[in-house]
């Protein structure tokens, strides 16, 4: 799909998020809502500032992702107004004002100082801000955030308009492409630092642009769920390598995870089963089905995985039930993703914001709701030897349903986490990353 037919698209997204919108106001008694883009905090003790981040309201409605203290102004009934942050700055270069072709379905007008801003929405009623409280110093406090308008806004931003769908193809694409570049550093004998630097280069983006910080990892250290290293030498034996990494377009993720083994070994069959059993898990993500009883299926599909590798000795649902399985893959088995990595919601059992519950024992589940059309979510299995979680299964009954000498082979190896992006249809699921990877080929 070219840009200008993806830019077709963003008018009916527009239309889609007023009607959420519009209807989430006057369920929550509130006649307009002002998003503010947000502004990056400044070091302590110094005069530099964080990376921005971008208030993921407010990049929902425009692809502005690096201009802080930008301001939306939604009004039922009427045109988005943006007002854009343009300063008298000779430090910095201000931001031009968009002329791509999606800015001719909102009203642009220049900002030089935000603190003139209220008098686009002094006189519109009752407003929700949504953004940092910082910003919002003239606004009434409950106003600020509200609670019941967050709920309904989260709640709705599950299910994806075909333009935020797009954009995460494109996102799942760079993710390959960056994948590519890094799995051949690490082919070549490059470090952890120099796969992530071959990754960002093929990504063509900079690192405070990545959705989350890449976790590229050798060996042991893919035992540690979020490595958060880089390490500048090569070890002296490559064994593993597990790369966690995404890419951004248009301010929507993708979320990507890739482990290898270096050479044959009983490691390298291990990967390859659990890739067997990971795709046969995004065949589950239909309308309908609850999330809950995916993660239940990952964990028995991994203890079968298991027991025929010879590391356990009980079958999947006999390993689920003592907490077996839960020793390898301690995580969920996935969670929402579009504007956010973890994106918001995925607990949410109504637009009120009760909860479903999470099964008994698997407390890092990030989503329990039903699957509908258009939710997009990673269904990420893992096998891991984390010697925290082996320890402690060697202190009590678990011990005796282990290989200790089958652990004792693997655990060098680390660990195994492989993860699609995959959007949820009425029929065949759409897995964005086995189709983005089959197009950079």
């Amino acid at each position: 799909m070219s840009e200008s037919s993806l830019d077709q698209l963003y008018k009916p997204h527009l239309q889609t998020l007023m009607r959420r919108t519009e209807r989430s106001l006057a369920a929550s008694g509130f006649d307009a809502l002002v998003i503010h883009a947000g502004s990056p905090p400044t070091q302590f003790l110094d005069d530099q500032d964080y990376p921005f981040k971008v208030n993921p309201h407010f990049k929902a409605w425009v692809p502005i992702v690096d201009n802080p203290r930008c301001i939306l102004v939604v009004v039922p009934g009427a045109r988005l107004k943006v007002l854009f942050y343009q300063p008298a700055d000779f430090w910095h270069k201000p931001a031009r004002m968009p002329q791509a072709p999606w800015a001719a379905e909102v009203d642009l007008i220049a900002m030089d100082e935000p603190s003139k801003a209220s008098g686009h929405w002094i006189n519109l009623g009752h407003v929700a801000y949504i953004g940092p409280a910082a910003f919002a110093a003239e606004t009434d406090p409950a106003s600020i955030n509200p609670p019941d308008l967050l709920a309904r806004l989260h709640y709705d931003r599950a299910v994806k308009t075909g333009y935020e769908l797009e954009c995460m193809r494109r996102a799942s694409e760079l993710g390959a492409r960056g994948h590519r570049a890094a799995l051949a550093e690490f082919r070549r004998g490059g470090s952890e630092y120099d796969a992530h630097m071959r990754y960002l280069e093929a990504c063509a983006q900079r690192e405070e642009e990545m959705p989350y910080n890449n976790i590229v990892a050798y060996n042991e250290n893919a035992a540690v769920l979020h490595y958060q290293h880089l390490e500048r030498a090569r070890p002296k034996s490559l064994r593993s390598f597990l790369i966690d990494a995404g890419a951004q377009y248009r301010g929507y993720a993708s979320d990507i995870t890739r482990t290898y083994s270096a050479a044959a070994s009983r490691f390298a069959d291990l990967v390859e089963a659990l890739d067997t059993a990971q795709q046969a898990l995004c065949d589950e993500i239909v309308a309908g089905r609850d999330y809950r009883e995916v993660h239940l299926s990952a964990h028995r599909a991994l203890g079968d995985v298991m027991q025929r590798m010879g590391l356990t000795k009980l079958p999947g649902q006999a390993a689920l039930e003592l907490g077996i399985t839960s020793v390898f893959f301690p995580h969920g088995i996935g969670h929402l993703l579009g504007l956010q990595v973890h994106d918001v919601g995925g607990v949410m059992g109504d637009d009120q914001g009760h909860e479903r519950q999470r099964p008994d024992g698997h407390p890092y589940l990030r989503l329990t709701r039903v699957l509908e059309p258009g939710v997009v979510v990673t269904v990420e299995p893992g096998i891991y030897f984390i010697d925290s979680l082996l320890a402690a299964a060697h202190a009590d009954a678990r011990r005796a349903h282990i290989d200790w000498a089958v652990v004792d082979e693997l655990r060098p190896f680390g660990g195994i986490r492989i993860e699609d992006n995959v959007a949820t249809t009425a029929a065949q699921p759409e897995n964005m990353t086995r189709d983005a990877f089959a197009r950079v080929a």
